[in-house]
């Protein structure tokens, strides 16, 4: 009798469906303290398919109610039977917390996505800067990985930033890395000095001096950013002081949008909150009024109807669900795929009905 075929080949699975598929943890590396990397198989043998640099957003089970979090993938796309992300607890962590202390493998979690254009895919150059603070070096390691399978004779400047030495993440693997990439440059910069640690690089903060010697050419390269917001204000004033070309400059953000400014309305129209629809959520079985100006999510909530919702600013696409029948306003930021609109999904919190809309929820 033959061996059973426990892996079958790639060519026999199906891509991984976030409407369909949850995810297995399949492993837990602690890489510095209060990071670890979690890495996902899919429970039914798909293989993911995405870009380098994408998110996803995962639907934790911490208690009393779970709750929404988007990681950047660290894998690599060249690797498709798992994805892995990289976390950091940072202080009043929920969600995180909840990870780094109760995610094992064998754990099941549901996901959405992946989403998002932070990726060399998306925006290609010549020669490559990634600038990166803390866990925002995750993009860049999922970058880097595929450059590694795929184009390993890429120019690549990486600036890896860290309080100390111990808190800088995949250290040992980029530098194996310059061994594997001969147009790899590896360079970390510190803010503290650790008691019986030597340490020869440089430390402080980024500066534009600083990078001038890190990357004499940074002028020539595509920017990758990734960090703490205030991190990244202070990189781009920083390149756009030095006179940079800020078109070949991209950061990562999960933020929420600016919310739009509303034009004010005259005593007679602010009288009356007039009704624009109603909206039917197939699921629950009911009919919910929407108020004009307001989305599906917010008649949603209004009526006790639960959809999973993230970024609130059509980024994540965690809100996605079917129109089975109406018309919306959708207004987004990139957080739904133009094959899943086709297919009659929208996202909740940025469409606005426009008359009577069924959705399935």
């Amino acid at each position: 009798m033959g061996i059973p075929q426990k892996y079958p080949h790639l060519d026999q699975m199906q891509p991984w469906n976030d409407r369909l598929h949850l995810l297995e943890c399949l492993s837990v590396i602690e890489e510095a303290p209060n990071v670890k990397t979690f890495t996902f198989r899919s429970d039914n043998q798909n293989w993911f398919r995405y870009e380098p640099g994408q998110f996803m957003t995962f639907e934790l089970g911490t208690q009393p109610d779970a709750v929404l979090r988007t990681y950047t993938l660290s894998s690599s796309p060249s690797r498709p039977f798992t994805i892995a992300i990289t976390v950091k607890a940072q202080d009043g962590s929920i969600g995180t917390r909840w990870m780094l202390d109760h995610l094992t493998p064998g754990a099941r979690l549901k996901a959405f996505g992946p989403l998002g254009d932070f990726s060399i895919s998306k925006h290609p150059g010549e020669k490559y800067l990634f600038i990166s603070a803390g866990s925002g070096i995750t993009p860049m390691m999922s970058m880097t990985r595929w450059m590694q399978d795929c184009a390993p004779q890429s120019d690549i400047s990486l600036v890896s930033c860290a309080r100390r030495p111990s808190d800088i993440i995949f250290r040992k693997e980029l530098e194996y890395l310059t061994s594997c990439m001969p147009n790899l440059k590896l360079s970390f910069l510190i803010k503290e000095h650790e008691m019986g640690q030597l340490w020869t690089g440089i430390r402080g903060r980024l500066e534009a001096p600083k990078l001038s010697l890190l990357s004499p050419d940074f002028k020539e390269r595509t920017i990758f950013c990734c960090g703490p917001d205030g991190f990244m204000r202070d990189v781009r004033a920083m390149l756009e002081e030095s006179g940079f070309d800020m078109a070949n400059y991209h950061q990562e953000s999960f933020g929420s949008a600016a919310e739009p400014v509303l034009p004010v309305m005259d005593d007679i129209s602010t009288e009356v909150s007039e009704t624009a629809a109603i909206v039917t959520f197939s699921m629950a079985g009911k009919d919910v009024h929407c108020v004009a100006g307001d989305t599906i999510l917010k008649a949603a909530r209004g009526a006790g109807i639960r959809i999973a919702a993230a970024c609130e600013s059509g980024l994540c696409g965690t809100c996605k669900v079917m129109k089975i029948s109406g018309n919306v306003d959708m207004n987004h930021n990139g957080g739904i795929l133009d094959e899943e609109i086709d297919e009659g999904y929208i996202l909740a919190c940025c469409s606005k009905p426009l008359g009577n809309v069924e959705v399935e929820a």
